[in-house]
Order: C-alpha cells, then structure tokens, then sequence
C-alpha cells in the first residue's frame, strides 16, 4: 500500500520585478546587440490593410500615481476581424499584421500602441464582439498578469450587443471603453485599484 503523501502548500507567487523592461524590451532599456527590435514594437507593414490609430492611455495605481515600470501587451484582430495564425517553422511567409504589441510605460506611466482598427470577432456559436483589443499587463508588485480590453467609444451600437461587456456591470463598463479624442486616436487609462479599477479579466 502506497503512503499517504501529505498536503503541499502553494508555491509563492513572484511578482514581475523591477527588471520586467530589460528582460521584455531590452532594446528600450538601452541594451543593445540581443535583438534587431523588440518583439512587438512594431505591429504595422505597408501591406497591412485598415484605419490606422493609436491606442494610449497610462497605467496608474490605486494611490493615483503612475506605474512607471510596467510592460503592456495587446492582442487583436486585424481590420476584417480575423486573427493572425501561428506560421509553421518552414513557412516564408509573414502577416501582414501580427496582431501582437508590446511596449514598456513611460516615466509618466503612458504606453503608446500605433496600430489598426479591428474588426468585428465572430464567436463560435455565430455572434460578433464589438470590436477590441486585449490587453495584458505586468509590472513590479503584479503577482499575475493582468488581462483586460479596449472597446472603442464611436462603437456604442456594437459595443450595446457585445456579449462580453453585457456581463459587466452597467457602472464599471466605461473602464473598458477607449474614449476618441482627434482623428484616429484612442486614450483608455488602466486603474490597477480604487473607485475607478478597471476590469480586469480572470482567464
């Protein structure tokens, strides 16, 4: 008869330290000569087909102060709402749009994405998200990446039908929503605590 094995506790989290620039983006913490470019700096060819825009906004604490230090990542659909797949280690062939961003805060706290406009996302049982993107972020004293998205304001008719925002309450649903300011851009500050947290997704 096997012994009983005893109960483990849970290993600690780690956060993503102060170091999450260099090892993410080293070329934008001034360490050159390990990459061309940082993976995700630029997300747009020639070829890439759609509205250009950019996406910004600061991330900022629950003191109200900004996170200097963090790393943001997005994934999105291209502008006919499809996503970019995973070429095959012998492929030649390279999207026109990754879909995929990554950039570092700031000193005072604002991440900048030059991207498209996506599409609508058509789910599996046939309903279409409004168009957004998803962000990711990690920084010093985050435990877990935090997931969230970006809606865009001028899709208010879209936005009304989406499914996921229909499960966020009629109060926090702003937090979500990039408001435009000027031709083609769109700012949505990340709360990480308070009375304006931005909602964070558990996936």
């Amino acid at each position: 008869m096997l012994n009983k094995l005893p109960d483990l506790k849970e290993t600690p989290s780690q956060t993503g330290g102060p170091y999450v620039h260099i090892g993410l983006t080293p070329n934008d913490a001034e360490i050159r000569g390990v990459f061309d470019a940082d993976l995700g700096s630029d997300m747009l060819t020639a070829e890439t087909k759609g509205t250009r825009i950019t996406l910004t906004g600061r991330i900022i604490d629950g003191a109200g102060a900004p996170v200097t230090d963090a790393v943001v990542e997005i994934w999105q659909a291209d502008a006919d709402g499809s996503y970019a797949g995973t070429p095959s280690p012998n492929s030649n062939t390279t999207p026109a749009s990754s879909g995929f961003g990554r950039t570092p805060t700031d000193g005072t706290g604002t991440y900048t994405f030059e991207t498209i406009k996506p599409g609508p996302v058509t789910n599996a049982d046939g309903t279409a998200m409004a168009p957004h993107i998803t962000l990711w972020i990690t920084a010093r004293g985050i435990n877990i990446g935090l997931q969230t998205r970006a809606y865009f304001a001028d899709e208010a008719e879209a936005n009304a039908a989406d499914p996921v925002l229909a499960r966020v309450p009629d109060y926090r649903r702003p937090t979500l929503v990039a408001r435009a300011e000027g031709a083609g851009k769109y700012i949505l500050d990340i709360h990480l605590q308070g009375d304006n947290e931005t909602v964070f997704f558990d996936i």
